[in-house]
């Protein structure tokens, strides 16, 4: 159990080592939360000596979280600190794309399945059992504006988006009453090495102008603050790209993400 004194709220948050998720978890250290933050490589123990410069305390946990056994780790660590989880911060996922389906590798694709979903339930339940005997919490979800289209040249990553968009939302409305807030973050294409990681740098959607990492955080963590539902993740075209797609057909969103993603 931890013996510290720190009054801080405490937050935890998957993903923290690059991209969209090392500027969250800076917007909670520089918002004042203590920290418990995970990253698949050894680049989370740096991360945590960045967010340490506001002054908050930082617990390091380098996990694959594909694995059950590593999500239940990292939970594990962040309960036996003996206090109680204000924030929660589901952002750790994985891409692939640049090719047809037949042409992907179907042990990828499984564990991209393991992270951006298996791993999201997982965690999601010990948070949310949690926070509900507590009354008292906000958790963010990572997702996309993938989620709103189908994801040609993306096929398993946008579906796997859609799952964490609708699995936020509907956790919302059951916590309604249980005092804990749900957000469902959805950024645009952004300037982090997703596109790159995800075998998409020669698509057009790899070349693209991208969305600013630390304003897609900043509106993330600002929406979460203000229990907002859901924010598209981005600049006003981005947005307007969001609202758009509520009414735009399938078979025409899919051949327009087919355009912009194939190789």
């Amino acid at each position: 159990m931890n013996t510290t004194a720190s009054t801080n709220p405490l937050a935890i948050i998957t993903g923290a080592s690059n991209g969209i998720g090392y500027q969250l978890a800076l917007q909670l250290a520089q918002h004042g939360h203590d920290l418990v933050a995970t990253g698949r490589s050894d680049r989370i123990f740096q991360a945590a000596e960045d967010f340490r410069k506001y002054g908050v305390e930082v617990t390091p946990v380098q996990a694959d979280l594909s694995r059950f056994e590593e999500v239940e780790r990292f939970w594990k660590e962040s309960a036996a600190l003996g206090r109680p989880i204000a924030v929660a911060v589901i952002n750790a996922g994985i891409g692939i794309g640049g090719a047809p389906f037949w042409g992907t590798d179907l042990e990828e694709e499984l564990k991209l399945i393991d992270v951006n979903v298996t791993s999201v339930v997982h965690l999601a339940k010990r948070v949310v059992t949690h926070m509900q005997a507590n009354r008292s919490g906000r958790i963010l979800f990572t997702s996309s504006i993938s989620a709103t289209q189908p994801t040609p040249y993306e096929t398993v990553y946008g579906p796997s988006r859609a799952f964490v968009f609708s699995f936020a939302e509907s956790l919302r409305e059951e916590l309604k009453s249980e005092g804990v807030s749900v957000t469902a973050l959805l950024p645009g294409a952004t300037d982090s090495d997703f596109h790159a990681r995800a075998g998409m740098g020669n698509t057009d959607i790899g070349r693209m102008k991208k969305n600013d990492r630390v304003m897609v955080a900043k509106q993330g963590y600002e929406a979460m603050m203000k229990g907002k539902d859901q924010v598209v993740g981005g600049d006003w075209a981005t947005k307007r790209a969001g609202f758009l797609n509520r009414f735009l057909t399938e078979t025409y969103k899919a051949a327009r993400q087919g355009r912009a993603a194939r190789p």
